[in-house]
């Protein structure tokens, strides 16, 4: 493939800011979305445990409520793990590059 000089310098000017400005702003940031899984695991354990106690309370409540409340938060809280677990790795890869 044949490279046309100069037009390697041309290229970033080739996209308008104004498309570049409009996805960063829609565009999250990793940090924030962990941040909102980690919030939504979280919640979701809080309506297990909610669940869970308004049963052993005697309050009126299906079990398969309960069970499928604690199946919820098992089922976020072990994707979390697998997510913490492949950033770590991948951390780990990355310190173990030669620059």
């Amino acid at each position: 493939m044949k490279i046309i000089p100069g037009l390697q310098n041309n290229i970033p000017n080739a996209i308008p800011s104004n498309i570049t400005k409009k996805v960063d702003e829609n565009v999250k940031s990793f940090d924030e979305t962990l941040k909102e899984f980690v919030a939504d695991v979280n919640e979701l354990q809080n309506q297990a445990t909610e669940a869970t106690n308004k049963m052993l309370s005697g309050e009126p409540i299906d079990i398969h409520e309960v069970m499928v409340a604690a199946e919820k938060a098992k089922t976020s809280f072990e994707l979390l793990m697998e997510l913490r677990n492949k950033t770590i790795d991948a951390y780990r890869e990355l310190m173990r590059m030669q620059i």
